[in-house]
């Protein structure tokens, strides 16, 4: 069964090219969590959001690195973390192509 952690949070920046030259080895780090799939990065440069979706093999993992990366990104100044996991319907989301494996 699949899991999916939605997290996004208020931060300035960077955002952009910026943020991919700040944070690839954020991202590099990223494959080698236990049970991640893949993430999608996420940013709204206007309303100064960023995040990601993230596709874990168990809820054990995304529960395991949303403490983490919550953690993290306290130790950075980002005061409220959102985040949610919520159960990949399989069977519907075969359906529309979606990238479960």
């Amino acid at each position: 069964m699949a899991y999916i952690l939605q997290v996004d949070f208020k931060m300035e920046g960077p955002f952009g090219h910026e943020m991919v030259e700040g944070f690839a080895g954020l991202a590099k780090s990223i494959n080698d969590e236990d049970g991640v799939i893949w993430k999608i990065w996420t940013e709204d440069r206007e309303a100064k959001e960023a995040g990601g979706i993230y596709l874990f093999e168990s809820r054990e993992s995304a529960c395991k690195y949303l403490t983490t990366h919550t953690a993290r990104l306290k130790g950075v100044g980002i005061e409220e973390v959102n985040g949610k996991i919520l159960e990949v319907n399989e069977g519907l989301t075969q359906i529309n192509h979606g990238p479960i494996k």
